[in-house]
């Protein structure tokens, strides 16, 4: 069975930090890239960031450069979004997916093929 369970949303308070969590299981993680999708309420799906599992190479949009990290752990299949110094514009649904790794452009919000349920992320002073 495949299952991308995330963990770590919560409240924040703008300029604090978080780290999201996603355990995969039931994929040959090779093959994919693992993604982190946003979306806020009136706003489309976007991706935020994503990796590449087979070379680590990972992508961002503008808006988070330099302020989240992903990164993945071998040892647990798990992938992980830190964010830092969270801003208002911030606040969505994070979701984490995954895509076979055969396309250039994994912030795309159509290529994931699997989905997680979700973690609510809320930047609130």
């Amino acid at each position: 069975q495949v299952q991308f369970v995330e963990s770590g949303g919560g409240l924040v308070q703008p300029g604090g930090s978080l780290r999201l969590s996603c355990a995969a299981s039931g994929l040959p993680l090779r093959d994919y890239t693992i993604g982190w999708f946003r979306q806020a309420p009136g706003k489309e799906r976007e991706g935020v960031s994503c990796i590449s599992i087979s070379d680590g190479t990972t992508y961002y949009t503008d808006s988070v450069k330099g302020r989240f990290t992903i990164s993945f752990d071998n040892a647990d299949d798990t992938v992980y979004l830190q964010m830092n110094n969270v801003k208002f514009e911030d606040t969505a649904v994070y979701t984490c997916a995954a895509a076979l790794d055969l396309l250039t452009e994994c912030l795309s919000p159509s290529a994931p093929e699997y989905w997680g349920q979700g973690t609510q992320v809320a930047v609130s002073s």
